[in-house]
């Protein structure tokens, strides 16, 4: 048990505690244990940072084109059908719908936190923009809210920001054993990095992570540049990936 402060020297004990909540404020991570990576829209725990008050010290919050780097979510389809969620999406989860890896999401990223919903200006994409996407997302409504939480961060238009999002898929190659998954596999985080690593030249730890949800895979995050011409080393979203020991890659559906 840990001891009481004297109740005789209370003057000592306030400036100690306000200068503890003022630093936690000022940095969350040093006030509550490590969680595990929350993407901007899926998690697989707490968030491990406060966006808004990350957004706050940058002095410009939410502001479209103000961000450091993206990260490009590749989503496991039959691991994000085996969630209560994937129950509610019809066609991406329905038999012989064949998909393996899909897009997620291309989301701006600070350092540590993220910009969304930055501003109204085009929030509803036109229906030439969205046509663009066929191919990239499972379906067109996640596109539509992709656009209106992520890519009014970018700074671009929508049929820009759905060219860059084709063109970050487009530079990544998926290794061997995930291209034509027929049969359950059971992986360790470790060795689908690797496999990741070794398919795509210029790819390194720290620039990806991998992450799942009741021992089941469900996406892996890589880190782009802001002008998507290389990878960029994010060790937020790296040291906060998925934890547990091995996981199940079920097969495409």
């Amino acid at each position: 048990m840990l001891a009481r402060p004297p109740a005789s020297n209370p003057a000592g004990f306030l400036p100690a505690l306000i200068a503890f909540a003022s630093l936690a404020w000022v940095c969350p991570s040093l006030a509550a244990p490590p969680a595990a990576f929350c993407g901007p829209d899926r998690c697989t725990g707490a968030a491990p940072f406060l966006p808004l008050r990350v957004q706050a010290l940058r002095g410009a919050a939410s502001t479209p084109g103000d961000f450091d780097f993206y990260v490009l979510s590749l989503s496991w389809s039959s691991g994000f059908c085996e969630t209560p969620a994937g129950a509610r999406a019809r066609g991406q989860c329905d038999a012989g719908a064949n998909l393996g890896f899909v897009v997620h999401g291309l989301w701006p990223q600070y350092e540590h936190g993220y910009p969304s919903d930055c501003g109204p200006a085009a929030r509803f994409p036109s229906r030439m923009a969205l046509q663009s996407t066929q191919g990239l997302y499972p379906n067109e409504g996640l596109a539509r809210h992709e656009w209106q939480k992520h890519g009014t961060c970018s700074g671009k238009s929508p049929t820009d920001y759905f060219a860059d999002v084709r063109r970050a898929r487009d530079s990544i190659v998926i290794p061997a054993p995930f291209v034509a998954a027929k049969e359950n596999q059971t992986w360790t985080p470790v060795d689908i990095t690797r496999a990741f690593i070794a398919a795509n030249a210029r790819l390194r730890p720290g620039m990806l992570g991998v992450a799942c949800a009741n021992g089941v895979l469900q996406e892996v995050r890589i880190c782009f540049s802001k002008d998507l011409r290389d990878f960029h080393a994010c060790p937020e979203v790296s040291r906060q990936a998925c934890r547990a020991r091995e996981i199940s890659v079920p097969p495409i559906l």
